[in-house]
């Protein structure tokens, strides 16, 4: 994840990360697209 730019440099061994600004824009994209539903329009 690291060499594709999507979380800052993995010095050590901790369990936490960060995101780079990329990282966060393609997390937010694919969060929106597996987990909610477009709304449903009435039938007009």
């Amino acid at each position: 994840m690291h060499r594709k730019g999507l979380i800052g440099d993995p010095v050590n061994k901790s369990k936490s990360l960060v995101l780079t600004d990329e990282g966060l824009r393609r997390s937010e994209a694919l969060f929106r697209k597996l987990f909610t539903r477009q709304p449903v329009l009435p039938p007009s």
